[in-house]
């Protein structure tokens, strides 16, 4: 009698066990299988599809709110930005690319090539030349009805004014200087020989009544002697100012053709680009550029930067993620996968839970049955 009473009891754990165990497995697995409905006479089976392909958009729709709601919210994502580490990390990762850059030796046309930037020296030659027509013709609108006067900057025609009685002593001892040079000397002594040869008899005359001393040696310390004079220097001065004058009452339109401006233009133009040497500057290695200032990049620069940036985007958290439209983004993507893809997402995460379930639907269904014997012997 206790052996049939414990064989029942062994018996109905045996079978709650089983019933219970399968159970719970059929519910898991009823949570993805099967994909799609299934139909039966044309009247759709029940429990066809399984539950998270049933309700794959309201999953997608979940998780959609649950990232932006709770998993990527502003408030923690500023959390971290300003999290003492984060900044150490950026701003070693960012100086580590900053060094390699600085120590590269390829060439700002080879990083252009590099992005999809083909001809960068004729596109930046060519964009210059715009500029500086398109400056030049503004400024020579703008000046084209003005003085002399009128376009000088104040403090530079106050200058010029200045200067003026400099100009004429500087050209004054020029000739001077000039006069008692060897090659003065010889143009003055040539000058004297063909104006006395152009007069003939009158000149041999002059020659004979000078006897041994030559015109040039009577000459040439005159011409010195005018030069020096006070008065020389105040006509010539008053000279270079009375022109002054009259230039500074000059429109600069009417030098335009005298000057030819549009070819003054144009070599000024081709003067500013020839200096600039785009095609060399971009053929040099950028460690050229870079190295002089690697210690103020790396020390300064880009710790300054990094704080801005995180300041910039703790301050523009909001509108930022707003415009990611993270949640779309999410429901989008989750409603692409596949439900297969999907199970093996839930349960690559759950897989041992799911199992734990399994066995737990079995512990119960065999106390059950356990107690199930007992109440059928108690009413025996």
């Amino acid at each position: 009698m206790v052996m049939t009473g414990l064989t029942l009891i062994l018996f109905m754990i045996a079978i709650g066990a089983v019933i219970g165990g399968i159970t719970n497995h059929l519910a898991i697995k009823m949570l993805f299988k099967p994909h799609n409905a299934k139909y039966l006479f044309g009247m759709k089976i029940p429990f066809t599809p399984g539950l998270i392909p049933k309700r794959r958009v309201e999953l997608a729709d979940q998780m959609g709110k649950m990232v932006v709601g709770h998993l990527l919210t502003p408030d923690g994502i500023r959390r971290k930005l300003a999290n003492d580490d984060f900044h150490k990390t950026v701003t070693s990762w960012v100086n580590n690319e900053a060094k390699r850059l600085i120590n590269s030796e390829k060439t700002a046309a080879a990083f252009a090539a590099d992005i999809g930037i083909e001809n960068l020296e004729g596109k930046i030659e060519s964009k210059l030349s715009e500029m500086i027509d398109s400056k030049m013709k503004e400024k020579v609108e703008q000046y084209r009805v003005l003085t002399v006067k009128e376009a000088l900057p104040f403090h530079l025609y106050e200058k010029i004014e200045r200067s003026l009685p400099a100009a004429s002593e500087f050209v004054v001892q020029k000739g001077i200087d000039y006069f008692q040079s060897d090659e003065g000397k010889q143009r003055l002594r040539r000058m004297i020989d063909d104006f006395l040869a152009e007069r003939g008899m009158l000149g041999g005359m002059l020659q004979m009544f000078l006897g041994n001393t030559s015109v040039y040696d009577k000459v040439q310390p005159e011409v010195l002697k005018f030069l020096r004079n006070s008065e020389t220097k105040r006509l010539l001065t008053s000279l270079i100012e009375k022109e002054w004058k009259r230039i500074e009452d000059i429109k600069l339109g009417d030098l335009e053709e005298k000057f030819s401006l549009d070819e003054l233009l144009s070599l000024s133009k081709q003067a500013i680009l020839k200096e600039m040497a785009i095609k060399d500057r971009l053929n040099a290695p950028v460690s050229d550029y870079l190295l002089p200032y690697s210690e103020w990049i790396t020390d300064e620069f880009i710790p300054k930067m990094v704080i801005l940036a995180v300041q910039y985007l703790q301050n523009h958290m909001e509108k930022m993620l707003e415009q990611l439209h993270l949640q779309e983004i999410v429901k989008e993507q989750v409603q692409s996968f596949s439900v297969s893809r999907l199970e093996e997402m839930v349960l690559g995460i759950s897989r041992r839970e799911f199992t734990m379930i399994t066995y737990l639907g079995a512990l119960l269904g065999g106390i059950i049955g356990g107690f199930q014997a007992i109440v059928v012997m108690l009413l025996r």
